[in-house]
């Protein structure tokens, strides 16, 4: 019998029979305490912007709030090697989750309590605080994720992460519209401060992943930081990878990073927005992860990977029938309804393929530098995105950012091709199934 190839998943069980498996519930609710914070930092917080005034060039670099995302695998060793004190009886994984949670929670009081009208400097500090100490807990849960779940079960992890992810963004989507519509945006940012105990009480239930450490030998500093890197580019391709890994989510950070401003000037309320962006859509973005989970596990990885990522280049161009529809909810619904199923089938294609990329004894430093490469498209490379816009209008913007897709599926039939995108060895190889307590 030939053996099974590397992007195969194994057999013996049906796709929607993984999601059966206990664990997956913590990663739920962990995925939605990594989620909720990015909205606050990017689409909600864009909206906020455009009705206090500021120009759609300011808003557009605003993105750059989030470089921390971009930047997480700088600070990822520590993460992954430095015991904190007392509180790390709990664990590792469990123990670094919960300091940055509670610190989380005092950076989105603050945001929340800054007016952008009359000091927007202050608020892009208070953001800055916000997208560091979420990248730092992405680090940590991403990690938590890989070593709690065997190989088998990372596609389904991946769903699950994003099924609690996407929730997450329709709280700090939706929730803080109708919040903010209410109450005002500081009781809206209060509101989902809070939220992040969500998260919180999932680290507490989840058992600390049963997964040997390997403790640094010699120089600490070259152990703990360096060879992390190292191990990763003794992979043939390494480069080709991290440049796909850049390159697969560009043209959709770019469009959804201004998509909360077009909404706006095309007439949309922010209860039309919540209503059909934040829960509508999101709710497609969650149908389009369950199946993107069992697309990964009857195709693998990669060949979701093309199918998705094809998908939701052509699925962008339907920015284009809103623009000519204007103030038009059910082409609003028809637009995001399928962008966003796209985007849920290829962002689990996506993370299961990360997840798969890391080897065990550096779980938390690689997966933070593939997933730090992957929010690079929707930081800094997207940043531009409003200055586009205001210059050349919305069509050229979004035929701009749907044609963006296309250099990364070239890049990926290229790496199917030599089947030298994973190393030999699976993630997780060294991962000990746990059960919730």
């Amino acid at each position: 019998m030939p053996p099974t190839p590397p992007d195969a998943e194994p057999a013996g069980r049906s796709g929607l029979a993984v999601y059966a498996e206990p664990r997956l519930a913590a990663i739920v609710a962990m995925g939605f305490a990594s989620g909720l914070p990015l909205a606050l930092t990017g689409a909600t917080l864009g909206i906020w912007l455009t009705r206090a005034g500021v120009s759609l060039k300011s808003i557009g670099f605003f993105g750059l709030v989030g470089a921390a995302y971009s930047l997480k695998f700088l600070w990822a060793p520590l993460i992954d090697r430095v015991r904190l004190p007392v509180i790390g009886r709990l664990g590792q994984r469990r123990s670094w989750t919960l300091v940055l949670q509670s610190a989380l929670i005092l950076a989105i009081l603050g945001l929340g309590a800054s007016d952008p009208a009359v000091d927007p400097v202050a608020t892009a500090a208070w953001a800055v605080a916000v997208a560091f100490l979420s990248a730092s807990q992405d680090i940590v849960i991403d990690a938590f994720r890989v070593e709690l779940l065997t190989p088998e079960e990372q596609g389904a992890g991946a769903a699950a992460t994003q099924f609690g992810y996407r929730a997450g963004m329709i709280a700090s989507g939706a929730g803080a519209l109708y919040a903010a519509s209410a109450f005002g945006w500081h009781a809206a940012y209060t509101v989902m401060a809070g939220l992040i105990l969500v998260g919180s009480a999932a680290v507490l239930l989840a058992p600390e992943p049963a997964v040997e450490r390997v403790k640094p030998r010699g120089d600490w500093l070259i152990a703990t930081v360096v060879a992390p890197f190292a191990d990763f580019a003794r992979r043939p391709d390494w480069l080709a990878i991290l440049v796909f890994v850049v390159l697969y989510n560009l043209g959709d950070a770019m469009a959804g990073h201004m998509a909360g401003s077009f909404y706006v000037k095309l007439g949309f309320s922010d209860v039309e927005i919540a209503n059909v962006s934040k829960i509508f859509g999101v709710a497609a973005a969650l149908a389009g992860v369950a199946l993107g989970g069992i697309v990964v596990y009857r195709l693998g990885v990669l060949r979701a990977l093309l199918v998705c990522g094809v998908a939701k280049l052509a699925t962008n161009l339907l920015y284009l029938l809103q623009l000519a529809a204007g103030h038009d909810v059910a082409a609003l619904a028809l637009t995001i309804g399928a962008e966003n199923v796209a985007g849920g089938l290829a962002s689990a294609a996506f993370v299961a393929y990360l997840s798969r990329l890391c080897s065990p004894a550096y779980t938390a430093t690689q997966y933070a530098l593939l997933s730090a490469l992957a929010t690079l498209a929707r930081t800094v490379l997207s940043s531009s995105g409003g200055a586009v816009a205001q210059a050349y209008g919305w069509a050229p913007f979004f035929l701009m950012s749907a044609a963006l897709g296309v250099p990364s599926l070239v890049l990926l039939a290229w790496l199917m091709r030599r089947q030298s995108w994973i190393s030999a060895s699976s993630p997780s190889a060294t991962t000990r199934p746990t059960t919730l307590t």
